[in-house]
């Protein structure tokens, strides 16, 4: 069924009374991605012949990736589930479906990555997502970054999902302006912990980075 439970909404006003409360940006946009991660996608999706490959296991990941102040790149912010050394994860502006979103201002649905019209591009270091989401984060014209999700399995994410993201992506603009975003960017940036990838995804060592050039 593709719909959700009036209890998802009542979980995100919870998860946004806990970010309100934090102190610093990062934490609240984490408390954001902690409820995408726990409440969003088809809890059944990962046992449909087909939906993952021989061997892998289902899990979800959610995050903001915001745009740099030198326009260079999108960059990792208060994630949940990505591993630790792509804390800071650089994905070129220029780069995948993150860019699509950034040069289109619109919200994107990939319920089956192998399906996109636009070849997929795996950022993710531990593996390739099967079903990802991407919401653009606005204020007053301006493309602040982006909030995403994606899980293993594919058809995981559906449309609903996608409606209850663009309200997360809401939030989350709300708490980049309580907490000073621009000011807040401008003293994490660059980070001294980038992981940089290629836009073309990762894999080729050549192309790839863990330190800040």
């Amino acid at each position: 069924m593709n719909t959700l439970h009036h209890h998802t909404l009542d979980e995100l006003n919870q998860a946004q009374a806990r970010a309100s409360a934090c102190t610093d940006l990062e934490s609240a946009w984490r408390e954001l991605a902690r409820f995408c991660v726990a409440h969003l996608g088809d809890a059944q999706a990962h046992l449909v012949s087909g939906a993952m490959l021989p061997g892998q296991t289902q899990y979800k990941i959610s995050g903001c990736f915001v745009v740099t102040p030198d326009t260079q790149h999108h960059m990792l912010v208060g994630h949940v589930g990505f591993p630790p050394e792509q804390e800071r994860l650089m994905i070129p502006i220029d780069g995948g479906h993150p860019a699509w979103v950034f040069t289109h201002r619109q919200a994107l649905l990939l319920e089956d990555t192998d399906q996109s019209t636009t070849a997929f591009k795996q950022y993710l270091k531990t593996s390739k997502m099967g079903s990802a989401m991407y919401c653009p984060m606005l204020w007053q014209g301006r493309f602040i970054g982006q909030f995403v999700m994606a899980a293993q399995a594919k058809h995981t994410l559906r449309a609903c999902d996608l409606s209850v993201m663009r309200l997360v992506a809401t939030l989350a603009v709300a708490l980049w302006v309580q907490h000073q975003g621009d000011t807040w960017l401008a003293d994490h940036h660059p980070p001294a912990n980038a992981y940089r990838v290629a836009a073309s995804g990762v894999g080729n060592s050549a192309t790839e980075s863990s330190t800040a050039r």
